[in-house]
């Protein structure tokens, strides 16, 4: 069922393959030559050995890969992850950057996870990356970590699609005026926020 609704969707996002229609130099290249990058990395063949925890929640491998080539083009110095996993997306993260400093929040408890969150915001100062994962905060999380992001920071969503609010709040974040650039993958979003950019929302078939 999985594999019917991917394709479904990718035949809904026809139009949206390869970067056609996108007139910003810089978006267009992040679209063809970072998000449709299929040339194999380094790293790939040593991160595929290690094996998967399926009991727990994870993105398929293209989207770890995905997120893998996203820290390799933005080159964060620092990164955040919040949300329940396998722990491959972050492991991918990583090996994209060893030098970066990041940490991986996990727990399904509110308060704890928020207070971990805080205390690592104080160290850290500025967020390049911040992933949001498998979490039932992504909205306290976003909010929370905003203040510390930068224009040259990068957001992904993770699991846009996953439930009516999480897609009614993906939506809001494209309207809102905080964000200025924004990549609908179905799978993840991406958010950036240069300020002297037009406002863009942008739907990628990422099949």
């Amino acid at each position: 069922m999985l594999f019917v609704q991917r394709i479904w969707n990718w035949c809904r996002r026809f139009r949206h393959r390869c970067g056609y229609g996108v007139h910003s130099p810089s978006d267009f290249f992040l679209i063809t030559s970072v998000i449709y990058e299929g040339l194999p990395y380094y790293a790939y063949k040593e991160l595929k050995r290690h094996p998967l925890q399926k009991s727990l929640p994870h993105y398929r491998e293209k989207v770890n890969r995905l997120l893998f080539r996203l820290v390799n083009y933005f080159r964060p110095s620092t990164l955040i992850e919040v949300g329940e996993g396998n722990g491959d997306a972050i492991r991918y993260m990583r090996s994209a950057r060893s030098s970066m400093v990041s940490v991986s929040l996990k727990g399904l408890e509110k308060e704890k996870t928020m207070r971990q969150l805080e205390a690592e915001l104080v160290k850290m100062k500025k967020v390049d990356f911040l992933h949001i994962g498998h979490t039932p905060y992504y909205m306290e999380v976003f909010e929370a970590v905003f203040p510390s992001l930068n224009e040259h920071s990068c957001v992904v969503v993770g699991d846009i699609y996953a439930s009516k609010e999480r897609e009614a709040w993906w939506k809001q974040l494209t309207q809102d005026e905080r964000v200025r650039i924004s990549f609908d993958l179905y799978d993840v979003g991406l958010l950036l926020f240069e300020n002297k950019r037009f406002k863009q929302n942008y739907i990628v078939n990422f099949f």
